[in-house]
């Protein structure tokens, strides 16, 4: 997937089918006088259903469609024929998908299951043919029911990335150099800020066949929650990450300063993101030599005495195994919480 072809924010406009009519027919055959009312009901409207998707990682399919319309329903025929229904629209998410409402900004549905199927549109009913009203007192009536019109709403889908890892850091700290080391992934890669526009999704093998799934999220500067840099946008990202890996360079002017401040932009963003397991790694350790290493180590131990730490580098293909145990550790026990 490339980075162009990313697309986390869809705005949409649906429109279910209208219900058909129902008929008015009168039954008229040869030796049968007085048939007396048959028609039949409308068939329903057209729903509008999304489907969630495993195998969709992104939006892009859905970048050009801005109008989508389900079919009416036919309208209903004599001898008590009804109406077929519309064809029903479905439209395939990746999982992850959250489904708002424009206008309210309502929450309508997350679809987080495979295959999971959901009417966001509901067609219009068809409308009950004449037959349904004779009765004794009214022999032949010679009306039926209009169908129910379609409805219409204005969404905006978000996805949100289902990965047990995210990425939090600076521009620049390695996240995408250790994505790109650590699994399969090819993310961009410079010496410059922001070379990440996009989320990455990356699988780590692991040991006995294992798998866990890392997301590189676009770098947080000071102010993100307000906007500044790439703004807020992609934090949302890492909502659902069972993980949080803050990388922290070693040439920073201060691992705790820099810390501190990636914690405060997630906390301004959405406080119930510093409930999340938190791992922290110390990246570019290659420029540190032990007794600088060994000094790190003890102020980190300080400052940050209850979160596990671990120094990496991408480059060097140094730590990389004892960050796997780390974090397949720390995403075990966070599911054996959820299960207790």
């Amino acid at each position: 997937m490339t980075e162009g072809n990313f697309v986390d924010y869809i705005k949409l406009h649906l429109k279910s089918g209208n219900g058909g009519k129902g008929s008015a027919h009168l039954r008229r055959e040869k030796y049968i006088p007085k048939g007396g009312p048959d028609g039949g009901d409308g068939g329903r409207g057209g729903h509008i259903i999304f489907k969630a998707n495993k195998d969709l990682w992104t939006l892009f399919h859905l970048k050009f469609k801005r109008h989508i319309k389900a079919t009416h329903g036919e309208h209903g025929s004599k001898q008590t024929s009804t109406g077929a229904d519309g064809e029903d629209q479905y439209i395939e998410v990746p999982l992850g998908t959250v489904i708002r409402d424009t206008n309210t900004n309502e929450v309508i549905k997350e679809m987080t299951e495979h295959d999971e199927e959901y009417i966001v549109v509901e067609g219009g009913m068809g409308g009950k043919g004449n037959a349904h009203f004779k009765s004794s007192t009214n022999q032949t009536p010679r009306f039926a029911q209009p169908g129910i019109p379609g409805q219409e709403l204005d969404i905006t889908l978000e996805l949100k990335l289902l990965a047990d890892v995210g990425l939090v850091g600076f521009p620049n700290a390695g996240k995408s150099t250790l994505l790109s080391v650590i699994t399969a992934a090819k993310p961009k890669i410079a010496n410059y800020e922001f070379t990440t526009l996009k989320p990455n999704l990356g699988i780590v093998e692991y040991r006995d066949y294992k798998t866990f799934v890392v997301a590189d999220i676009p770098g947080i500067i000071e102010g993100a929650a307000e906007g500044k840099g790439l703004g807020y946008r992609f934090l949302r990202h890492i909502e659902r990450n069972s993980t949080l890996l803050f990388l922290i360079p070693a040439d920073a002017p201060s691992v705790k300063e820099q810390y501190e401040i990636l914690l405060d932009e997630l906390r301004r963003y959405n406080p119930e993101l510093l409930d999340k397991s938190r791992v922290i790694a110390i990246s570019k350790a290659d420029l540190l030599d032990d007794e600088l290493k060994t000094e790190l180590a003890e102020e980190i131990e300080h400052a940050f005495d209850h979160i596990p730490h671990v120094f990496i580098s991408s480059i060097a293909q140094q730590g990389l195994l004892p960050l796997k145990d780390l974090l397949w550790k720390t995403l075990n026990e966070d599911k054996d919480k959820v299960t207790s």
